[in-house]
């Protein structure tokens, strides 16, 4: 038996008409009508009675109105089910993380946990927030580590998926050092317009930013003068002088203390961020809840972090 002869059933009893259910089905009507056929050969009797327009239901076919769903439902569980079998005893581990965070916090934490992470494969996709919610929403990865922000909630926040603080960060205005070792570029020079270096719209540095400042912004002039979705491209950018960029701490740290990066604005301007490890609502397999734990249970001891 097909899956499909089950989906083809359901539509020709919900409509009665062969016609228009193999139109609904996207195929003609005489190979919708061989389908038919066969899932009533396989069950070894008749689903409808064709001597009456609409069609009806026989007893059996009545019967398996109720039978299908249920079997349709069974089998679009299976994938997850074999998922969380193989997963169960599964010794990898699946993380995808921010850009900025995957160069420059990612590697040193996983490190602190390396009882944990250097027992089996480690994968991890790097990549835009959005994408990285989406990976877990689809059970690709096992956890996700990208930057938060009270006020900002993200879409992992919403739905609900389990998250532990486990860093801080601040995103900065920065812009090149001159030759005296000054900013060249200046929230505070009013005269003239800022030149600024902005995240994309889709980029989650870019969201926090737009909820966080956008309303001191807008009572200084200031000029866009190039966008980008990546913290990387932004500080490229800054280092050759183009503007002002928000830039996180943790990817600037070399930068400030060779002091070619330096704060276009006073602390005023900082907006500080937490970092933040989501994990999947459903079970992770020994090797994932174990980490999981062992980060729960790190910061617990640290008085300085929440969950």
């Amino acid at each position: 038996m097909h899956i499909s002869w089950l989906e083809d059933f359901l539509v020709l009893a919900a409509v009665g008409n062969f016609s228009r259910a193999a139109e609904d089905r996207h195929m003609t009507q005489p190979a919708f009508g061989r389908r038919v056929r066969a899932l009533e050969e396989w069950l070894g009797t008749e689903l409808f009675d064709r001597s009456t327009q609409p069609v009806r239901l026989t007893e059996a076919g009545q019967w398996f109105q109720g039978v299908a769903p249920e079997l349709l439902a069974e089998v679009a569980r299976l994938p997850g089910a074999a998922r969380a079998v193989a997963e169960a005893n599964s010794k990898s581990l699946r993380f995808a993380a921010t850009h900025a965070l995957s160069l420059t916090f990612m590697p040193g934490w996983l490190r602190s946990f390396g009882a944990h992470t250097m027992a089996g494969t480690l994968q991890l996709e790097s990549d835009m927030l959005y994408r990285c919610e989406a990976l877990l929403a689809q059970r690709k990865v096992q956890f996700v580590l990208c930057h938060a922000h009270e006020q900002v909630p993200t879409q992992l926040q919403m739905q609900g998926y389990p998250s532990i603080c486990v860093g801080t960060d601040v995103l900065r205005p920065m812009c090149a050092a001159g030759l005296d070792g000054l900013a060249t570029h200046s929230l505070h020079r009013r005269a003239s317009p800022a030149f600024l270096l902005n995240y994309s719209s889709e980029s989650g540095l870019g969201t926090i930013l737009g909820k966080t400042i956008e309303g001191p912004l807008a009572k200084i002039p200031t000029q866009t003068v190039f966008t980008a979705h990546l913290a990387s491209v932004l500080r490229t950018m800054a280092l050759e002088g183009r503007g002002v960029a928000w830039l996180p701490q943790s990817l600037i740290t070399a930068d400030l203390s060779e002091g070619k990066l330096v704060p276009a604005g006073s602390e005023e301007w900082d907006v500080k961020l937490e970092i933040r490890v989501y994990r999947s609502h459903s079970p992770l397999g020994n090797a994932a809840e174990s980490l999981w734990e062992a980060v729960g249970h790190s910061v617990q001891d640290s008085p300085d972090q929440k969950t």
